[in-house]
């Protein structure tokens, strides 16, 4: 069977980017789904690198093709850098992100712009089919907006305003945010330290157990 990278994801917003970005490694990046993989991972690391290890691992079990996985975060210094490695479980896994970002905004009500710093974290990890664990981690720093502007990203972006570039990162376009986001930084990391790993002839076409 063919070479390729799973990524142990189910959002369809976060595979977009990754497809993108990880596109010319010249192997298939699919999702869990994608592989017909189900796994019930609990996420009690307490980072987000740790936490994206123990997603990679946990698919890794079911396949042992090359498998990626990220962990990714707001952190709100004004609150104490919540909601942090539980920004996806904030206010519960099934709580829309109109509610998550309403309520952040209404605790951030009269904090001045100076005081609304916040920024985008991601830690990638991946398990190579010989056991060995990469890691990678990007951010990009911003300040909480006013209301939620912009179609264009998910979750937290809406709310996440970058004074440099005047709107959100909902607001840019596709390939603008995937050069400056979080996960972009941390996916071009890993995607060097893969392609080394590929060139170097480690990874060849092989029978996946």
């Amino acid at each position: 069977m063919k070479k390729r990278i799973v990524f142990a994801t189910g959002n369809v917003g976060k595979m977009k980017e990754i497809k993108m970005i990880l596109g010319d490694l010249g192997m298939p990046v699919v999702s869990m789904k994608e592989a017909g993989i189900e796994a019930d991972i609990v996420e009690d690391g307490t980072s987000f690198a740790e936490n994206a290890q123990i997603k990679a691992s946990a698919v890794f079990e079911k396949c042992h093709d090359i498998v990626l996985a990220d962990d990714s975060g707001l952190e709100i210094d004004y609150l104490n850098k919540e909601p942090g490695i539980y920004s996806a479980r904030y206010m519960g896994e099934d709580t829309s992100y109109h509610i998550k970002n309403a309520n952040l905004i209404s605790r951030l009500e009269g904090v001045p712009d100076e005081k609304r710093t916040a920024r985008f974290v991601c830690a990638i990890a991946a398990v190579l089919p010989n056991g060995e664990v990469l890691h990678s981690e990007g951010t990009i720093e911003g300040i909480i907006g006013y209301e939620e502007q912009g179609e264009n990203g998910f979750g937290y972006d809406p709310i996440f305003y970058l004074p440099q570039y005047g709107c959100t990162t909902a607001q840019l376009e596709p390939d603008v945010k995937n050069e400056l986001s979080h996960r972009g930084k941390a996916l071009r990391a890993i995607k060097e330290q893969l392609r080394k790993y590929c060139e170097e002839g480690a990874y060849e076409d092989t029978d996946r157990q």
